[in-house]
């Protein structure tokens, strides 16, 4: 490239609006997004890096969503010169393409780098979903607020991070929230799974990336084996995010065959929810899937396994800061479910802590409490509110 070239040439009710997204949760709130703006303003058009869900929205595709579908520090360097190819094409394409504005959501390592390049060039930059400044690299913030014009927050306690920063930010709220409802059906979620309205049942989520299937989908069945043992009679349904998800699970159950006893098993295409509902308790990634199943009213058991090398920089360094990682704790100031990490995630660990909440009636209801009270304090008609502070944006840069 050379030379600057003219960048958000065309605002107001025509705009153009370069969004990336990565993996499957990205893709369902970009998807949510646009539509939310499309029912404003039908002459937006959206392009970039788009899932599915996306394109039926109306995005124009430069590139899948599941290209950045990478997690942990190690994982990510050895992406990095694709990832970094797939940046630089990005940049040229936007630039051409002379956007008004440029909306990452999600994936905060790609997105927040292409941000300050466009940023550069005096475009205005959204970051929807917060990076987990909270958590981890509290220093992203000075950098942030030099970088973009409006941080989209999905979690209440986020913006203050921002607002110390002078940030713009605004808390929208989670589009899960205004989805799930808020008094789940379980005896509709079993009937449509065939499950019997009686059954102990337990739902499986090892993840939608393929590192998380990979590292976690040998200790989820081995817990739900364990499990087995003692409860005879369990069910066990696991969701599968993708087909590429699913083959790995698939070959993780293949892989222990002839074990015994033999579990009571159903593979499932989707329907994370319908599952999650229709559980007792449930075994999950640390993730998305956390907070859905916060919503769908269910006691979990959270697991989170990443490189060993990425495990050992984030405690050599001194990386976290949170007191948890699982969303329903960091939501209710306090631990609700177990969070099970790293060399601690074993068969028997995760067994143990399903089968606690099996046998802790009262527990259980206590957590489908205050799993309650999130689910009304994110339900604010999150793809909404995003939609008019994105428009918000692009009006003031029509106004110019």
């Amino acid at each position: 490239m050379t030379g600057t070239p003219e960048i958000g040439a065309v605002a107001g009710p025509d705009a153009r609006v370069v969004i990336v997204a990565g993996e499957t949760s990205g893709d369902n709130l970009a998807a949510g997004l646009i539509r939310a703006v499309h029912a404003r303003r039908p002459g937006v058009r959206f392009a970039g890096i788009a899932g599915p869900r996306m394109i039926e929205a109306g995005c124009e595709p430069w590139a899948p969503s599941e290209r950045l579908a990478i997690m942990g520090l190690v994982e990510v360097l050895k992406h990095l010169p694709s990832l970094l190819r797939l940046r630089r094409e990005v940049l040229e394409r936007a630039v051409a393409w002379a956007p008004a504005a440029y909306v990452g959501v999600d994936a905060p390592e790609f997105n927040l780098g292409l941000a300050a390049k466009l940023h550069a060039r005096g475009l205005p930059t959204v970051q929807y979903v917060s990076p987990q400044v909270w958590a981890w690299r509290q220093g992203r913030v000075a950098t942030m607020a030099k970088t973009l014009d409006l941080v989209l927050c999905l979690l209440p306690f986020e913006k203050r991070f921002y607002d110390a920063a002078r940030l713009p930010a605004e808390f929208v709220g989670h589009p899960l929230a205004d989805r799930l409802p808020l008094d789940p059906d379980r005896d509709g979620a079993r009937a449509r799974l065939a499950l019997p309205p009686d059954a102990t049942v337990v739902a499986l989520l090892p993840g939608s990336r393929r590192g998380e299937v990979e590292r976690l989908a040998a200790d989820f069945l081995g817990a739900a084996r364990w499990l087995a043992a003692r409860r005879p009679g369990v069910r066990f349904v696991a969701p599968m995010a993708s087909p590429a998800v699913r083959a790995l699970f698939e070959s993780a159950v293949r892989a222990e065959q002839g074990a015994r006893p033999p579990l009571d098993l159903r593979i499932t295409d989707g329907g994370a929810d319908v599952a999650v509902t229709a559980a007792d308790c449930v075994l999950v990634a640390s993730g998305t899937a956390t907070l859905e199943t916060t919503l769908c009213r269910r006691p979990m058991v959270v697991a989170y396994r990443l490189a060993p090398l990425t495990a050992w920089l984030f405690r050599t360094l001194g990386l976290m800061k949170a007191p948890f990682f699982a969303q329903p704790n960091l939501l209710a100031g306090r631990a609700v479910v177990p969070e099970i990490f790293q060399e601690e995630v074993t068969p028997e660990r995760l067994g143990r802590e399903l089968l606690g909440w099996l046998e802790d009636p009262a527990r259980a209801a206590a957590a489908r409490e205050e799993f309650g009270r999130i689910h009304v304090e994110l339900r604010r008609g999150a793809s909404e509110r995003a939609a008019e502070a994105l428009l918000a944006l692009l009006d003031a840069r029509a106004a110019r």
